[in-house]
């Protein structure tokens, strides 16, 4: 019987394109080890520094000792325990919504919201660049659905006028990010509502790669631009910034009780573990105080040491400022990506190489991210790095 899976491999290895798992044997940080071996890591959505930190770490000990390990059940059988329903209260008073709804990841708060808010005959605008969630989750809605080019805000709004025009009376959504997770740029936000409101369409934001890094206190894109009230649902991620683990919705208690009903992902899933929620909790209480603001400001000051230091060249070319904690490094073909990504990993860093279907092909780059954990000589360290590998690869 032939192979079909060796097959379809060898046809991934022939394009530069197979993936493989790689052990951490190290809690996540600016250094973590690989094979024996200390690695400084600039490939972590860890952008505060508190996967490791002792605040979660406490929080979540606390838990075990008080909840044990597991759940036992889904939410709405017997697996909704006290630190879920706190972080929930914790997460609508810090985005200052009315309620808030936690996913075992983020994943699976994007696949049981959007086929909850829109179904069949209805229409999903989603934006070219959107993460594979979102995208997954706007197919199994069965919507009628049309993807604008990234960040196009004229291609919207004639979307936007034929919906209205060919689908009158259907549920129109805007799907898009406030930042964007391989990019590393954001969502003209303020124009966007402009345009929901214009046509009387929902919006649904996915702020997970902004949560932590973005606004006051971190709460996000919508925060920082005062536009809170008119984004309709605001996903997020416990995962990144928060250095924990799950998604999450926020937005009215109405939406929030709906998706408690609707939500397939949310009902039919045992509950993530109380400790985890109580460890997503410390954090979020954290970034409230004047200590996880300082450390905020600190992980911008980090951004500008790269956005200072990271070399131009033909593909990269520096805007006036950066826009998040996320830097792509543009290499283009899949295997000249992979030969940076080992070279940087011969000098002592990890920046894995990001290529197709992740991102375009032809697109293949490193996709570096800064965290206020790192220390600026680091920083300086890999510029250097890059700047002379990717000379010497020409």
């Amino acid at each position: 019987m032939r192979d079909f899976f060796q097959e379809q491999l060898e046809q991934l290895r022939a394009r530069s394109l197979d993936r493989h798992l790689r052990e951490i044997s190290s809690a996540q940080g600016p250094e973590i080890e690989i094979a024996g071996r200390r690695l400084i890591n600039f490939s972590s959505n860890d952008y505060l520094g508190l996967a490791n930190d002792l605040r979660l770490r406490e929080a979540a000990i606390a838990a075990i000792g008080e909840f044990g390990v597991g759940a036992g059940a889904s939410r709405l059988i017997s697996g909704t325990q006290s630190p879920h329903l706190r972080l929930e209260s914790a997460l609508a008073k810090w985005k200052r919504t009315e309620a808030a709804l936690c996913f075992s990841s983020g994943y699976a708060a994007a696949l049981g919201t959007i086929p909850a808010l829109v179904g069949p005959g209805d229409v999903i605008l989603l934006d070219k660049l959107c993460h594979a969630s979102l995208i997954d989750a706007a197919k199994l809605s069965g919507s009628v659905l049309r993807v604008f080019p990234h960040n196009h805000l004229g291609k919207l709004e004639s979307h936007l006028a034929w919906a209205q025009r060919e689908h009158a009376g259907k549920r129109v959504l805007i799907v898009t990010e406030s930042v964007f997770s391989m990019d590393g740029d954001r969502a003209p936000l303020r124009e966007l509502v402009e345009l929901k409101k214009h046509f009387g369409a929902l919006l649904m934001l996915d702020e997970a790669h902004a949560v932590g890094v973005i606004g006051p206190n971190g709460r996000g894109l919508a925060a920082a631009e005062n536009v809170s009230a008119d984004v309709d649902v605001q996903m997020g991620t416990l995962s990144k910034a928060l250095g924990a683990s799950g998604g999450y919705i926020s937005g009215s208690r109405s939406l929030i009780e709906w998706l408690i009903n609707r939500a397939r992902s949310f009902i039919y899933s045992t509950s993530p573990p109380p400790a985890i929620a109580a460890a997503a909790q410390a954090a979020i209480d954290f970034l409230s105080s004047p200590a996880g603001e300082e450390r905020r400001l600190l992980l911008w000051k980090r951004i500008g040491s790269m956005q200072e230091l990271l070399p131009n060249n033909g593909l990269n070319k520096k805007g006036n400022a950066a826009n998040s904690a996320i830097f792509p490094w543009i290499v283009g073909e899949e295997q000249a990506a992979l030969d940076l990504a080992s070279g940087l990993q011969g000098e002592g860093f990890l920046v894995p190489a990001i290529r197709s279907p992740t991102v375009a092909k032809g697109s293949a780059r490193l996709r570096v991210t800064v965290t206020a954990a790192h220390q600026e000589q680091q920083i300086r360290s890999l510029c250097q790095a890059i700047a002379r590998l990717s000379v010497a690869s020409l």
